[in-house]
């Protein structure tokens, strides 16, 4: 897989594009989530094995990963109950909703 490098300019430029253009529905949501996305990759590639990061930065990475857990989470499982295929409660496994376990 060929790595994607984009600068903190570039990124700037995109997030603006995406605000300057709005659909309809969560549009800032999506934005955001590339943003995340993009900056925690970003981050995740640049550490080296067994670098230690300040405390305050590793509570931080923590309360956003339960943080967006539980979005996702919901999402998830509301997705899930919205297609009538499914069959509801019926076909649900807690073991679908845990994320990166």
């Amino acid at each position: 897989m060929k790595k994607i490098v984009i600068s903190e300019n570039q990124l700037r430029r995109l997030s603006k594009n995406l605000v300057e253009s709005p659909e309809k529905g969560s549009y800032m949501a999506k934005q955001q989530l590339f943003v995340i996305a993009t900056l925690a990759y970003k981050m995740w590639e640049s550490m080296e094995d067994g670098e230690q990061l300040e405390d305050w930065m590793e509570t931080k990475i923590a309360q956003s990963e339960q943080s967006i857990t539980s979005v996702v989470k919901s999402f998830m499982y509301d997705e899930f109950t919205e297609n009538p295929e499914t069959d509801g409660m019926g076909k649900l496994s807690f073991d679908d909703l845990i994320i990166g376990k």
